[in-house]
């Protein structure tokens, strides 16, 4: 993946602040790919990276894998 598209993917764990606007896909729609978006609360990866994205808990309670950063 090319590097500046690699920022904006959600995959870079150092990309993603508590605060930030993003888009994640939630478990039960890993298969359709619907996004949701909202504010980050919690970054739940420890990793530096994660090929699906990182895991972050939104500020509603929802948690999912960012998809984008917005």
């Amino acid at each position: 993946m090319e590097p500046e598209k690699e920022a904006l993917s959600g995959t870079l764990r150092v990309n993603i602040k508590i605060g930030q606007r993003v888009q994640i896909v939630l478990k039960k729609d890993q298969r359709s790919g619907t996004l949701t978006e909202g504010v980050v609360s919690r970054l739940l990866t420890s990793a530096p990276k994660h090929t699906h994205g990182i895991k972050v808990m939104l500020e509603s309670g929802q948690v999912g894998r960012v998809k984008h950063i917005l």
